[in-house]
């Protein structure tokens, strides 16, 4: 099984020599400018690639010289401090995707001629299945906002964890959305995805409309006091919701409705997909309402949903 990583190990701090520092800094803003990448995934480039070159550093006196000279043996040798650090299967994995778009950049930049770097093989991996909540289980979780008399604001909480579930958007998109996002009438919200990739998404439950209406006329006048914020999801302050917040609202309906194990905002989404699966929704349909620019990904949900192929086997099989 992999490993777990080293919550305790910390990305490195010290500057980077300027060559290095130079390319890297060309980098994050090729994927900012030209890729209209996430800041938290332009920010987890850097950190990746900080480590990186700080070791490349410490094991070569001329930084372009050791830019130029990476192969499969370096990597390996990378590979192996990282799992020396216990770094999981799954970050090792990262790292090395990482420092692989990082040399097909620095190629495309004119820096280097070639690379070895493709050549390496990504380690193997386990595939981990999603988490996923029975429809009653993941009901007692949304109605749990309001059951305690010292929930400050059951409606607003209400509403949040059942949109997550409605419209199996991430937490991201969900407290980045903004009062013109909303259209409860018809039922849609527009959300921002990865990539800054707009869709829409479907609020079709009744009781979720009809909550986050009611949040609207009488918890969200009393957060916004003198100001006009846009968002659509708002803190005591009147600030917008941040993703630490919806985090830690979820682990505390969670533990508080009985329900065990590691539950998330994410958690809510990859019910959401098998949910909607179970229910017939094609792989294609999912694809698009989860915002995925891969079908691969929306994939692992078939692993998972086990209820329409036991059904198609009674179905079809002469004796099922």
């Amino acid at each position: 099984m992999p490993r777990r990583a080293n919550t305790a190990q910390r990305p490195r701090t010290e500057s980077l020599p300027k060559p290095f520092d130079s390319h890297l800094s060309a980098f994050l803003a090729y994927l900012e400018a030209e890729c209209g990448l996430a800041s938290n995934t332009v920010k987890s480039y850097r950190g990746d690639l900080k480590d990186f070159l700080g070791w490349l550093s410490e094991q070569s006196g001329s930084p372009d010289k050791a830019l130029a000279n990476v192969d499969p043996e370096t990597l390996r040798d990378y590979l192996q401090k990282l799992r020396d650090r216990r770094l999981a299967t799954s970050s090792l994995a990262r790292r090395l995707s990482t420092i692989r778009t990082f040399y097909r950049f620095l190629v495309f930049d004119g820096v280097l001629t070639e690379t070895a770097v493709d050549e390496f093989r990504s380690p193997r991996m386990w595939q981990r299945l999603p988490k996923v909540l029975g429809t009653e289980v993941v009901d007692r979780l949304i109605d749990e906002p309001g059951r305690v008399s010292t929930d400050r604001f059951p409606l607003r909480d209400r509403s949040l964890l059942g949109l997550l579930y409605a419209t199996g958007c991430r937490a991201s998109e969900v407290t980045g959305l903004k009062l013109r996002d909303i259209d409860l009438v018809e039922g849609l919200c527009r959300c921002l995805g990865k990539g800054n990739k707009e869709r829409l998404a479907f609020i079709a439950s009744p009781a979720i409309r009809a909550t986050l209406s009611e949040y609207l006329d009488t918890e969200r006048p009393a957060l916004t006091g003198l100001q006009t914020p846009p968002w659509l999801f708002l803190t005591r302050s009147g600030n917008q919701l941040s993703r630490i917040t919806l985090w830690n609202l979820v682990k505390k309906y969670a533990a508080r409705s009985g329900i065990s194990g590691d539950v998330s905002p994410h958690t809510l989404r990859h019910c959401f997909a098998t949910h909607m699966l179970a229910g017939g929704a094609g792989i294609r349909e999912l694809q698009e309402l989860l915002g995925h620019a891969s079908v691969a990904t929306t994939q692992l949900y078939t692993q998972v949903e086990h209820s329409r192929l036991k059904g198609l086997h009674e179905q079809c099989h002469p004796r099922g």
